[in-house]
């Protein structure tokens, strides 16, 4: 029961603070300075969340080794992106690159 009392409250607690704005944004208008900053926002969380998971697979080091199979994939990823602009396919050699290279480097290691 307690956990049906958490999670209605969290839901509760989201919904008051985001309801206010969304309710108001049909009556603000802003700046075009101010919509291009906000179009910065998505990548700069999403590399917040993911840098760390690149950069630190296993422990609280930075691995910058070519043993990280997730940087070389990361990597992959960020050229394939830049090179054909095509999400999908960007996530696609991203993993392929990083399956690859991991079971490389367990074929290499053992």
């Amino acid at each position: 029961m307690n956990e049906f009392l958490l999670i209605g409250g969290m839901a509760t607690v989201t919904f008051l603070i985001r309801y206010p704005v969304l309710a108001m944004s049909g009556r603000l208008k802003l700046s075009p300075q101010i919509l291009r900053v906000l179009g910065y926002v998505p990548p700069a969380v999403l590399t917040a969340i993911v840098l760390p998971a690149v950069l630190m697979p296993t422990e609280n080091q930075i691995s910058l080794s070519y043993t990280n199979a997730r940087m070389i994939g990361a990597i992959a990823a960020i050229l394939i992106g830049y090179w054909r602009n095509n999400l999908l396919l960007t996530i696609v050699v991203g993993m392929m690159v990083f399956f690859g290279w991991q079971g490389l480097l367990a074929v290499w290691v053992s």
